[in-house]
Order: C-alpha cells, then structure tokens, then sequence
C-alpha cells in the first residue's frame, strides 16, 4: 500500500493514472462490487468532505466510531481485502461508469484544488476534526485499496 499526498500534483497525477487505467470491464481481484459501483462507493468519501449530503454525527456517535474506527481508517495499516463498510458506503445498485468516474476525477481535483490547508481542522462526518495528514490518509488509503481490488 502506498499513501499518496493528494494534496501534492504528483500524488493527484498518480492517482488518476491509475484511475484513467479502468474500463468498464475491469473485474475486481476480490470482492463484490463491480467497477462503477466501486467508484460510486469512493465518491462517498468524497461528499462527505465535500457536502452537505452527510449530516455530522452526534457527538457520542462520533466518539464511539473515533474509539472503534478511527485508526483503522486513518492510521497507516492497509485495509484488508473483503473488510465489512459502514452502511453509508454500501452501493448495491446498479451504477453508471462514465458517471461516477467522472464525478471520482471531479472530487479528486476540487480536494486538491481546495488544498491540505482546507482540510486542517476540517469535521469529518464520523471522526470530528482531522489533521490534513489524517484526511489525505483517509482519502489516498481508501483509493488505493480499490485501485488495488481492480488491480490498477
């Protein structure tokens, strides 16, 4: 697993090389979603930080989720393959490819555009304030295990 600074341009360049290396028919190494569902599914990362479309969790959720996840999510072991999602990440339906790959290079260039300053400090929706280090692990980590399953 390798943790890429998003907030750099040779991370982002990176990163969406190995996005631009998907195609529709890319079948995952594990797991059950297919390709635009996967892609739909790391966008919700993404309108969590970027939206309004997630209300913040209270303040005992947080601290429960912070106690049993947090590290999990922003600290620096890799997700193993097949790990359970939190329910807001589930997609199940059917999704459109070009749609949520493009909506996935959007969110990628406004994080970088708003750059690690933004996200200083910034609430996450689950784990209260996170340091610009903890956002970008959280976003490049969660990429990268994805990219990974679809083996790009």
């Amino acid at each position: 697993m390798t943790i890429r600074n998003l907030f750099a341009q040779d991370g982002l360049d990176e990163t969406l090389e190995r996005i631009s290396n998907l195609t529709p028919e890319t079948k995952p190494q594990w797991g059950k979603m297919d390709v635009a569902q996967m892609l739909a599914h790391c966008n919700v990362a993404y309108d969590m930080a970027l939206t309004a479309k997630y209300p913040i969790s209270g303040k005992f959720k947080t601290f429960m989720i912070s106690l049993l996840a947090k590290k999990a999510v922003v600290g620096p072991k890799p997700y193993p393959k097949n790990s359970r999602t939190a329910p807001d990440f589930l997609i199940t339906d059917e999704r459109e490819y070009e749609k949520e790959k493009a909506a996935l290079i959007a969110n990628l260039k406004k994080t970088h555009e708003l750059g690690s300053k933004h996200f200083d400090g910034k609430t996450s929706v689950s784990f209260g304030n996170l340091s610009t280090d903890e956002w970008n692990v959280l976003f490049s980590k969660h990429l990268d295990h994805h990219l990974t399953q679809f083996g790009v």
